[in-house]
């Protein structure tokens, strides 16, 4: 019997071994403009969220729709390096997989948008009703 390439890991060891694997992925990740302004976005909101008197409640529901654009961000770059590691010749596979990513990343980015414009606007113009 031949001994496999990788030993899986269990236990504590298999979430210190997740646990880096995840870390790198936010390291790549950062190296995105798009991801960093999504970031600061992210950021911004908070602080809007803030200022205008958000329940906790609302500032959990914007954190969530953040992690899911954050997360779809991360694997948009995952289907692009793949992509191009794959096919680096242009071919119409290769952009459909890119688009279907970036309209991904456009959804949650707009989901995000709806809801703090909802919570603002709740805040701003009907008080906290």
């Amino acid at each position: 019997m031949t001994k496999p390439a990788v030993t899986k890991e269990t236990g504590l060891r298999h979430f210190i071994a997740a646990a880096s694997y995840s870390w790198a992925g936010f390291l790549r990740v950062l190296k995105e403009a798009a991801f960093r302004q999504e970031l600061g976005f992210f950021v911004v909101s908070l602080a809007a969220l803030a200022l205008v008197g958000a329940s906790a409640g609302e500032i959990i529901v914007a954190v969530l729709l953040f992690l899911g654009l954050f997360s779809m961000e991360a694997m948009n770059t995952a289907v692009e390096e793949v992509i191009d590691r794959i096919s680096p010749e242009i071919s119409i596979v290769g952009k459909h997989a890119k688009d279907l990513g970036s309209f991904a990343v456009t959804c949650m980015i707009a989901a995000c948008c709806l809801y703090l414009g909802f919570v603002l606007g709740k805040h701003l113009f009907f008080g906290t009703a």
